[in-house]
């Protein structure tokens, strides 16, 4: 596999065959920054996607729900800046409302383009800026354009998302790029807030989805910023085979290959989100080991990175291994304490259950950026790890004023 860094390479370098891309500023944002985006393939892909689990999901959520069962998409619009979510049958009016007056601006037949949007619940969608600034977005469309559209999803984010890889599967050199967007309302139950892949690999949108869950598990879902799940979670994939190589089948070895490809683009975006935690000075990895299933090897690392007091303790440079003991212990999980060994960044602060006198070295240790958490339940034979933040005072800064 060839997974070159999206941030190292150019915008004309950032593209995959058979796809298009653009952003813009229609006025949906205060600040003028771009608010607007579209991902378009030549032709129409094969597509999958996973939505929030929110029991109150977002007009766009629920029109991407039943579409994505067709399995056929042409793209993607992008809004941020409004999330559409708990705006009543306008709402979902304005959602249709934009995404056909694209296809009429492409041209395309009724329902082949999905809509997105990401931003402030509860406040009616400017669709009128929206339709007038969707001529100069279709104008906008190329190959590099991906740039510009990853730049547009983007609403607290500090920076722009994109990842990238390349592998020989099927007999051809198959590219995926990904783009997403989040920094705060992360504890997803699904993907991040919003994810976009594109891939020129020729695959079925059954196999495509099963692809892209097995990804999403590994990456999307297990990170944590601040313990909220949104009501606008989406993960799109989108295979055009403009590769023009081989049906990617289930089972098969390059399928294997694919799905860890696709696995690969994602861990990097969702790394960049929890480096992204809205406030955040510490990425922080979470290793559970020697748990009784794998159930509860992920149930105990999500308790210890969803802790409050485990986030401020890092936040302050405390080794306060306790707090990570006590969430063990009411996370549920099977284990004894007294077989329990923590580690911060290779530095061990309690054997057995019990203090080992580190407490130095381990503050000293855990005063880099990335700071990786061991735990030993010796319990099993099951691992999982999550990533996490710290919790810092701007979080609740940046989250106090988010609407004003």
């Amino acid at each position: 596999m060839n997974k070159e860094s999206a941030d190292s390479i150019t915008a004309d370098e950032f593209t995959v065959a058979g796809f298009k891309a653009a952003g813009i500023s229609c006025g949906i944002k205060k600040t003028g920054r771009k608010d607007l985006a579209i991902i378009l393939s030549d032709s129409p892909a094969s597509v999958a996607g996973v939505f929030t689990t929110n029991r109150v999901k977002a007009a766009p959520v629920l029109i991407d729900m039943e579409l994505v069962r067709s399995g056929k998409s042409s793209g993607v619009l992008v809004n941020s800046g409004n999330a559409n979510a708990c705006t009543g049958r306008k709402g979902y009016k304005d959602a249709l409302q934009s995404v056909r007056a694209t296809e009429d601006c492409l041209g395309l037949p009724k329902g082949c383009l999905l809509v997105a949007s990401t931003g402030v619940i509860g406040v009616p969608m400017p669709i009128e800026k929206v339709c007038a600034g969707l001529p100069r977005l279709v104008e906008g469309l190329r190959p590099g354009g991906l740039h510009d559209a990853s730049e547009a999803i983007m609403t607290t984010d500090a920076f722009a998302k994109r990842a990238f890889g390349r592998a020989k599967i099927a007999g051809k050199t198959i590219t995926i790029a990904g783009i997403a967007k989040g920094a705060g309302m992360i504890c997803p139950n699904m993907a991040t807030m919003l994810a976009f892949f594109m891939t020129d690999a020729n695959i079925k949108p059954v196999t495509l989805k099963k692809a892209l869950l097995s990804a999403v598990d590994s990456s999307f879902n297990s990170i944590i910023v601040d313990n909220d799940t949104s009501t606008n979670d989406t993960a799109l994939i989108f295979a055009n085979g403009a590769a023009k190589g081989a049906e990617i089948k289930a089972a098969s070895r390059d399928f294997k290959a694919f799905a860890a490809l696709l696995t690969e683009v994602s861990l990097e975006l969702s790394h960049k989100i929890v480096k992204d935690g809205e406030g955040a000075t510490r990425f922080i990895e979470i290793d559970v080991r020697g748990a009784s299933t794998p159930v509860e090897a992920r149930q105990a690392a999500r308790t210890i990175a969803s802790s409050f007091l485990v986030k401020t303790a890092f936040f302050g440079g405390d080794p306060n291994w306790g707090r990570i003991m006590a969430a063990l212990g009411y996370s549920g999980v099977r284990m004894d304490e007294k077989s329990v060994s923590i580690f911060f960044n290779n530095v061990c602060v309690a054997r057995r259950g019990l203090d080992t006198g580190a407490e130095v070295l381990a503050a000293k240790a855990i005063k880099s950026k990335t700071v990786n958490v061991r735990v030993e339940l010796k319990a099993g034979g099951h691992d999982a790890k999550v990533w996490t933040t710290d919790l810092s005072y701007d979080y609740v800064k940046i989250n106090s004023a988010y609407r004003t």
